[in-house]
């Protein structure tokens, strides 16, 4: 059975544990200890968004953060699916729709206008997982900016 549950304080090593195995798989950087302290950070303020812990039969397998922001555009808030993982061994089974399909519930019960997410290019599998949840394409490019 797939569950879902809201990240907690003692579960913060669990989720960057696994973060660090995603950003591994396209290189990218990423600081444990920085993350660590951003999920404390972003617990204790709910009104940046909610992250949650993916469970097959009982056994940690991924996660999933979705990000608020408000948007004139789209006539309230919005969220940006910041990222959905799942390990190695769980996928291809179904799980990835599963977390589409909670994270889409979950934006309906918070009143969410839109959902954002982003793919990188190569992920053919994800785009595929995410047109066939009724995302599409958008006409927009991200564009980005650093601060520093």
């Amino acid at each position: 059975m797939t569950t879902f549950k809201s990240l907690e304080h003692q579960e913060i090593p669990t989720i960057v544990a696994l973060m660090t195995d995603f950003y591994q798989i396209d290189g990218y950087p990423i600081d444990p200890n920085l993350s660590e302290k951003l999920f404390a950070d972003f617990i204790e303020k709910p009104d940046l968004g909610r992250a949650w812990i993916i469970y097959e039969d009982q056994e940690v397998v991924g996660y999933l953060i979705l990000a608020f922001m408000f948007s004139f555009e789209y006539g309230g808030t919005i969220a940006f699916l910041d990222e959905l993982y799942l390990n190695e061994k769980s996928r291809g089974k179904g799980l990835g729709k599963k977390a589409v399909a909670f994270v889409q519930d979950q934006a309906a019960k918070f009143n969410l206008k839109l959902l954002y997410l982003e793919i990188e290019h190569h992920n053919s599998t994800a785009q595929k997982l995410y047109l066939a949840a009724g995302f599409e394409l958008h006409n927009r490019n991200i564009m980005r900016y650093n601060i520093n």
